[in-house]
């Protein structure tokens, strides 16, 4: 049962547009105005960027193009008189404009009700220090650190924990001013970036080569919950979640392993009483099943919105209405329009995150990536295989490649130190690598990637080299015809091939490469030889075979559907 009293709702928007904020919570904040505009309430949205959809006309009853800042906001309130507020639908700016009117006393000199988690709760999951206390009282494994207010406490921790130490700010976004620390020189240097973001500075133990996974997870008032989606990092721990492809659902964890992390982020969430949505980072040990809790975002984060377009699940609108006095059990998943927002998506697909760069527009800029995030946005690709997602996000992600093979020339000067410092290339530099002859466990001491990602990648090469092999036919290609030339490859052995290839997502145009046909006549035509090809040996995209059977049996086109689904 909603509150009833609540008739204006004042919800925080994302803050001016820069690297790992704005349009990265556009979709959080347009769920959630959506969510309360159907319960018929008044909402209001203070977001200074107009270029998000949470800002078009008819999103939200009034719109605010100010600063989310406190001062700002109060002015707002003063004038709107909300009866409650949405602190968790911005990303970290709201996030800490919210505690900061707490603080102030803003929210109950106005009588405005902060709805959905306490600000309390918010606060333990911010301040690093009480992170770890709370953390404490229910046993679960944090990371051994320690919060400092001044560089000297910094040095001091870095000297009782032993370097390598990781520094992280705490209330600050996207990773801005943490990184590794290996000696007192990086750590000075470290220290008084991080402390020009933040008050407060922790020193953490360095578990570089961890795993880190997340878990999306959901708890309503009558503390019911669920886990929506769990993902893994494709790199080890040390580069930003922003930074890496993330990988749904997650692929090298054994079953043990996936129910410990799930019950332990629900009893997480429970203890620290997160009404709505919240997101669990773990770090996890790849040779035992020893874990960390790196942090809880008790907020819509960008993997929020990762998680809710890969299961379908529409988190930000659920948590909406959860934060409204709604439980789970009261909801219907609008997307499905049957299901109850209690199930929890299971998902036989695979879904993946690619990262998306500007840096060659920088002159100057250090192109390797660490704990603080320099991507402007990413691509999300899906696929039945791992292979198939991977190579269709490489394509999406415009810097010209058309996916894990058959890519431009990228030169290498130095190969072991491109795969040991991770880049904006890192991905493509190990498809140079391979192709170079590296084993994997050459690629893995120095990547610290799990073995079983990188065995995917080479099977992606693998069939690379096995449709190359048919490249010997263009020799004298040239002087045949079209209709000869297709013939030559109707074997049966080269149509399993195609057909193997287009499982494992190459595109028609990186067959046409491999087999030379780009040599012999312009690519483009190649390409659409090969498409032809495909059609007249049916190999088709699932939906189309689907169709052509529905066509031949009408009376089971149902169960046709579902079994493809």
């Amino acid at each position: 049962m909603t509150d009833k009293s609540i008739k204006k709702v004042l919800l925080l928007g994302s803050g001016a547009l820069k690297i790992g904020q704005a349009g990265e919570f556009d979709y959080s904040g347009s769920q959630a105005l959506k969510a309360l505009k159907e319960e018929g309430i008044h909402t209001i949205l203070i977001n200074p960027n107009i270029a998000t959809v949470q800002t078009s006309k008819g999103v939200a009853d009034t719109v605010y193009f100010l600063p989310v800042r406190t001062d700002f906001v109060e002015r707002i309130i003063e004038k709107e008189r909300p009866d409650g507020i949405l602190l968790s639908f911005g990303g970290q700016t709201a996030l800490n404009c919210g505690v900061e009117l707490y603080r102030q006393g803003i929210l109950d000199k106005y009588h405005v009700q902060v709805l959905g988690t306490p600000v309390q709760a918010i606060n333990d999951t911010e301040d690093r220090d009480l992170f770890v206390k709370r953390l404490d009282e229910i046993g679960v494994k944090t990371i051994s650190s320690q919060a400092c207010s001044n560089i000297e406490e910094v040095r001091q921790a870095a000297a009782e924990l032993g370097f390598p130490v990781i520094l992280r700010a705490a209330y600050a976004l996207g990773g801005l001013g943490s990184g590794f620390c290996d000696n007192e020189e990086e750590l000075s240097l470290q220290a008084e970036e991080a402390f020009s973001f933040s008050p407060q500075v922790l020193v953490e133990k360095s578990l570089k080569g961890w795993k880190e996974i997340e878990y999306e997870v959901v708890r309503d008032r009558y503390d019911n919950c669920i886990t929506v989606c769990n993902m893994e990092n494709f790199d080890p721990l040390g580069i930003h979640t922003g930074e890496s492809i993330v990988v749904a659902p997650s692929q090298t964890l054994s079953n043990a392993e996936y129910h410990k992390l799930r019950a332990l982020a629900i009893k997480i969430i429970r203890h620290i009483g997160i009404v709505g949505e919240c997101n669990v980072q773990y770090a996890l040990d790849p040779q035992s099943e020893d874990y960390r809790v790196i942090e809880v975002n008790a907020r819509l984060s960008r993997s929020s919105a990762l998680a809710s377009k890969a299961t379908g699940y529409p988190l930000a609108f659920v948590a909406a209405k959860l934060g409204l006095g709604y439980g789970l059990f009261e909801l219907k998943n609008s997307v499905t329009k049957t299901t109850s927002a209690f199930f929890e998506p299971a998902l036989d697909y695979v879904v993946c995150k690619i990262p998306r760069w500007d840096l060659s527009k920088f002159h100057g800029v250090n192109h390797q990536l660490g704990s603080s995030m320099k991507s402007v946005g990413e691509v999300m690709a899906i696929g039945r295989t791992f292979e198939e997602a991977l190579q269709k996000g490489l394509r999406m992600i415009g810097q010209g490649m058309h996916g894990f093979v058959e890519n431009k020339v990228l030169r290498v000067d130095d190969m072991e130190d491109a795969l040991l410092h991770a880049t904006d290339n890192r991905i493509f530099v190990i498809s140079k690598a391979m192709q170079m002859g590296y084993t994997l466990e050459q690629i893995h001491r120095l990547t610290m990637i799990d073995l079983w990602f990188l065995q995917k990648l080479k099977h992606v090469v693998d069939i690379d080299l096995r449709l190359r092999e048919f490249a010997s036919f263009m020799s004298f290609a040239g002087s045949m015809e079209r209709t000869e030339l297709m013939e030559c490859f109707e074997t049966p052995e080269f149509v399993g091939l195609l057909r193997e290839a287009k499982v494992y997502g190459f595109s028609d145009f990186q067959i046409a490469r491999a087999v030379g046909l780009g040599t012999v006549m312009g690519m483009e035509q190649a390409m659409l030889l090969v498409r032809e090809w495909r059609k007249e040996c049916g190999i088709l995209p699932v939906v189309n075979q689907i169709d052509t059977l529905a066509a031949e049996y009408p009376a089971q086109t149902n169960y046709l559907y579902l079994s493809y689904l």
